[in-house]
């Protein structure tokens, strides 16, 4: 059965990695080959051996292929038409979630009902607060349960796509939300029932009672969101600053609902309930006191993962639970890995896209690692030992994971959960769920007060510089070798070379991405939406070009985008930061940028009182004629000339910082945002200086942009336009785009791109794109 379950879950893993879906034949063929490959393994059932355990494999795999398959055709087929986009349409539905603050309103997941033209069944909503006093008091009327009739806009799924990037389409995708958008300011928006009565909307409802409760007597409480976060699985509800916190301690996944959390109430409720049942001798006698207590932990257990959203961890725990307590019932005895493969076996079959989340292979991977170190061993006699076996086991199984997925893990985390776990466990989480459920506001009170010892050692302890260690992401050989370690190192002591193990987990810390060779260079147009940042890489030097947008007072491209994307590479130092002009589409991620990987120095055309000229020791205004050389890679300013700064009120895209690369006998212009006068100031100061291999287009393909004049000039053959998905602007206008077209032999654009990487090197300039390079079925649906 396990051989036939793994086989299962790599089939419906592989159908995750397609760029896109096999045809529906292909689908039916692998079903029927899977089921007549199970029929004859069930035939020589009685005959052990390889033969038997090959056909289980081949009738795991064929059937996973077939059903993922399956799933995800029907899933795409709830897709809103194109034509459907930036409509207004009318809809009638149910808030299906938690409805989530944010600065400028409320998000939330609508469950339409109604519409007056095709959209799917489950949407991802923004609804704006605006200025207008109705708006207002609509928005307090949005809870989990009611039933609105609402004017919206949507657009299909899509998120920026970079390499090493959050996959944020996959992320709607698993929860099937196939649209996205926000509701129009309409008089006509209105609540049509204040509860509809059904159970998935009467748990949310719920646990938006409980929330507001919890914010109501935690005020201004420094950690009142962890608490919720404990009690509801609303992780959302923490502020960014903890993560940091959790994420250098290694204990971010005690401060949510993890399977720890959910498998402890059971244990909890499981005891308690044979207690009482042992000393009532009707209840003794009617129904064996182990088999009540199984079903009242079950029911436990199964109570506290959908209060908490019934996320993968608490589905996987559940699931495990679900076995053992069937195993009780039924008086029989499970292997632990026998468990493991059921729960996973349910997970994928509900869930086919579980695997496209980090939760699930670190779920998974830690309870494999307890599994392993105590199959068929002697387990210590003192519960210290025990304890920590388990850390060691959990630390070192997860640390492959760690690195491939976040490429970063916590030195003293198994500190941090040695004090951390027990509080939480047994104290904290305890408490925050009998506040959920019993009308004591105390009990919030002196949970509050636990929790604010515990984070004060734990931030005190992120704070100490060896907390962390940061790396670029290994690769996937690297993490091969790194799991094969992980399990030689955590087999039984006294078996001959564990010590291997360590030899094998090497190439996780020490492989290191590669770098251009001297006189080549790697651009990387970053998709950031509709903005700029530009990452250019050489054999020993880095530079960052713009940097996006902000989004709001937390979420900008820098912490967003550049960030992740320069640890993923192993960037810890910039050699200069330039931002060409203003503009929050350009400069929105500089300071996220600046704190998190310092820059030698500075250039840009921002005014002199900006804060950001004083962010770094040295900074400069960028001028014409500036030239610099690294490692045989040229780079020379082109625009604003010296007096431009001295005009008066010049439009910050006239002063947009023009740069120019040239590698290996190619060359990237990087325009910005100038506009029709800049060119012919550029056109006017030499022509022939503007020549490239490879133009970024200015303004993002504006009308305002992109002369003919200035386009014959360049002479790109190369043309990337960074620009948002349906961005409001209409970028780029049809002129520009025609203009470009007829001049160059390849236009590339980020929104349908996505990240677009040039490299120039001596074998001539390679064209990668992230949406390219790793497609999957799922985008642009």
């Amino acid at each position: 059965m396990r051989i036939l379950i793994l086989a299962l879950a790599t089939g419906i893993w592989i159908v995750q990695l397609l760029p896109a879906l096999p045809a529906q034949e292909s689908v039916g063929a692998a079903t029927l080959a899977g089921t007549v490959v199970l029929l004859l393994a069930a035939v020589l059932r009685a005959r052990a051996g390889g033969p038997r355990a090959a056909l289980l494999a081949l009738a795991g795999l064929c059937l996973g292929l077939a059903w993922a398959g399956l799933r995800a055709q029907e899933r795409l087929a709830d897709a809103l038409p194109e034509g459907n986009e930036g409509r207004d349409l009318r809809i009638v539905g149910v808030i299906a979630g938690l409805p989530q603050e944010f600065e400028r309103g409320l998000r939330f997941e609508f469950e339409v009902e109604a519409a007056e033209a095709r959209v799917p069944e489950r949407l991802s909503l923004a609804w704006y607060r605006g200025w207008r006093e109705e708006q207002w008091h609509a928005l307090q009327g949005v809870h989990a349960g009611s039933r609105w009739a609402l004017t919206v806009r949507l657009k299909r799924p899509h998120g920026n796509a970079n390499p090493h990037g959050f996959d944020y389409e996959a992320w709607l995708f698993e929860r099937n939300l196939r649209a996205t958008g926000y509701v129009r300011t309409r008089p006509d928006n209105r609540r049509i029932e204040t509860f509809v009565a059904r159970p998935g909307l009467a748990i949310e409802r719920m646990r938006e009672v409980v929330r507001e409760r919890f914010r109501q007597a935690l005020p201004e409480a420094e950690y009142a969101g962890v608490l919720i976060a404990l009690a509801l699985g609303d992780q959302r509800a923490i502020d960014p600053d903890l993560w940091q916190v959790f994420r250098r301690t290694g204990t971010t996944h005690l401060m949510s609902i993890s399977g720890l959390h959910v498998t402890m109430l059971g244990a909890l409720v499981y005891v308690l309930v044979g207690f009482v049942w042992r000393r009532v001798p009707c209840l003794a006698l009617a129904v064996p006191a182990q088999q009540a207590a199984a079903v009242g932990g079950w029911l436990g257990a199964a109570a506290y993962a959908l209060l908490s959203g019934f996320g993968v961890p608490a589905q996987r725990t559940l699931y495990m639970l679900s076995v053992v307590a069937a195993a009780l019932l039924m008086r029989r005895s499970l292997a632990a890995s026998r468990v493991l493969a059921l729960a996973l076996a349910l997970v994928l079959l509900i869930d086919p896209w579980a695997v496209t989340s980090a939760g699930f292979w670190l779920s998974f991977g830690a309870v494999s690692a307890l599994f392993f170190i105590g199959a068929g061993r002697i387990a210590p006699r003192h519960w210290l030992a025990q304890w920590g076996a388990a850390q060691w086991a959990v630390t070192v199984g997860l640390l492959p994971a760690l690195l491939a997925l976040f490429g970063q893990f916590s030195l003293i985390s198994p500190l941090a959960n040695a004090l951390a776990i027990p509080i939480v466990s047994f104290i904290v989480a305890p408490l925050a769920l009998a506040a959920a459920v019993l009308p004591f506001d105390v009990l919030l009170l002196v949970d509050h007060a636990v929790l604010s010892a515990l984070m004060a050692a734990l931030e005190w302890m992120a704070g100490l510089p060896i907390a962390m260690w940061q790396q670029a992401a290994p690769p996937p050989w690297a993490v091969a070798l790194g799991l094969a370690g992980c399990a030689v190192l955590l087999l039984p002591r006294g078996v001959p070379a564990r010590a291997t193990g360590i030899v094998l987990l090497l190439p996780l810390a020490t492989v290191s991405p590669p770098r251009p060779a001297e006189g080549e260079a790697a651009v990387t147009v970053l998709d950031v939406g509709h903005g700029l940042a530009v990452h250019v890489q050489t054999r020993s030097h880095d530079l960052v070009y713009d940097t996006g947008p902000a989004y709001s007072r937390d979420a900008n491209s820098g912490n967003r985008v550049i960030v992740p994307y320069l640890d993923a590479i192993g960037v810890r130092r910039l050699g200069a930061l330039i931002i060409s002009h203003r503009d929050n589409d350009h400069s929105g991620g500089a300071a996220a940028v600046l704190e998190s990987i310092p820059a030698d120095w500075f250039l840009s055309s921002l005014p002199a009182d900006d804060p950001l000229r004083a962010a770094t020791p040295r900074n400069f205004v960028c001028t014409a004629g500036s030239r610099w050389n690294w490692n045989g890679v040229a780079f020379e300013v082109l625009h604003p000339a010296a007096e431009d700064y001295g005009r008066p009120r010049p439009r910050t895209n006239a002063m947009s910082c023009v740069l120019r690369i040239e590698a290996a006998g190619a060359s990237v212009l990087l325009s910005a945002d100038i506009e029709a006068r800049s060119e012919t100031e550029l056109l006017a100061r030499g022509a022939q200086r503007l020549r490239a291999d490879v133009l970024v287009a200015p303004h993002h393909g504006s009308r305002s942009s992109s002369t003919a004049q200035f386009l014959d000039a360049v002479g790109a053959r190369t043309v990337v336009i960074p620009l948002g998905y349906r961005n409001r602007f209409h970028h780029p206008h049809p002129e520009v785009l025609r203009r470009y077209l007829d001049r160059a032999e390849r236009v590339l654009r980020t929104d349908r791109d996505g990240a677009v990487t040039l490299r120039l090197g001596a074998a001539g300039m390679r064209i990668e794109t992230a949406r390219g390079k790793h497609r999957r079925y799922w985008h642009g649906s």
